[in-house]
């Protein structure tokens, strides 16, 4: 059960992160909604794939206490993993849009 609520705070965190982003580098904005989505996916695709080196919601939790260091680098990692798939998101837009003129 904790675990399943680690996860959810760690897209949370992701969400947060990506629209934070895009509000303060307008250049790098989707919208509020368009953030959001990045912000998921992102945040879900860094902890999946990084999270196998030990900071996953399952080793925060093994002894059955709370592994403090686990859990900051789990959402730092989901708030960067958020950040940067907003941007190549945006690096991909803008390049497929200029190719159609």
């Amino acid at each position: 059960m904790l675990e399943s609520l680690i996860a959810i705070i760690s897209v949370v965190i992701g969400i947060i992160g990506a629209n934070l982003f895009g509000f303060i580098f307008k250049k790098y904005s989707f919208g509020l909604i368009g953030n959001s989505i990045a912000g998921v996916f992102g945040s879900i695709f860094f902890i999946k794939s990084i999270g196998r080196l030990g900071f996953d919601p399952i080793s925060i939790v093994k002894n059955g206490s709370i592994n403090y260091n686990l859990l900051i680098i789990n959402l730092l990692v989901s708030l960067c993993g958020a950040i940067v798939v907003l941007v190549l998101l945006k690096i991909i837009y803008v390049k497929l849009n200029n190719n159609k003129k």
